[in-house]
């Protein structure tokens, strides 16, 4: 008996091979954006003076609701990110809102409370002592660090918690796959830094807490 004919019309459905470049984009996609923390610029209030302790809680007022030095220019490489960037955030108080408009000109900014700088309160020292702005922003966040002295303002437990929060939101957005800044402060980007890191983030480019610079985190 002769064997059958094989016969060239398959009926198994046909199987196409895996699309690469799709596969490749999904996983392009799914990864996550930068998330981008930023200094503002300068601030007009002088620091050159000495001052009381006392007089350093109004000099703090003062340079919460102050703006930029005129004549500042931002620098190229915050441009270039605040353009690339998919998301950018600023914190509600003038200096951070002015930084924003000179680096991210013609781009949405989202101005939001949560990215406010952590009080500094100064802590009761005698009257006789005066030291420049500078240093007593030092002394009063040693105080409110380590000994809690929050004179009726912000906790350290409860400005902890709002750096968690902030950095939650930001992870949150830049999951989308989208790169995210935001025009903050020096010590409380500080602690949105550290709490990145404890989500499992890097710090992959760090321009320290000057003004306007920049410390880039990445998720590896």
């Amino acid at each position: 008996m002769s064997a059958p004919a094989l016969s060239l019309d398959s009926t198994e459905p046909s199987v196409s091979p895996p699309d690469a470049a799709g596969s490749v984009g999904a996983l392009v996609s799914l990864r996550p954006g930068a998330i981008t923390l930023t200094r503002h610029g300068e601030p007009a209030l002088s620091r050159k003076c000495l001052i009381t302790a006392r007089q350093y809680g109004e000099w703090w007022a003062k340079y919460e609701i102050g703006g930029l030095l005129a004549g500042q220019t931002p620098p190229p490489e915050l441009v270039a990110a605040a353009q690339g960037a998919g998301a950018i955030y600023a914190s509600t108080r003038q200096r951070a809102q002015e930084t924003a408009a000179a680096a991210a000109a013609g781009r949405e900014v989202m101005a939001d409370v949560m990215f406010i700088e952590a009080p500094l309160p100064p802590p009761p020292i005698p009257e006789w002592i005066k030291l420049s702005p500078k240093w007593w922003g030092v002394v009063s966040r040693f105080w409110w660090h380590a000994f809690d002295h929050h004179d009726g303002q912000e906790t350290r437990a409860q400005a902890e918690a709002r750096a968690d929060q902030a950095a939650q939101k930001l992870i949150a957005r830049a999951e989308s796959g989208q790169d995210v800044l935001v025009f903050a402060h020096g010590y409380f980007n500080h602690m949105v830094g550290r709490a990145l890191k404890a989500d499992g983030w890097k710090l992959v480019h760090n321009q320290g807490f000057k003004y306007w610079s920049q410390r880039r985190y990445e998720k590896r």
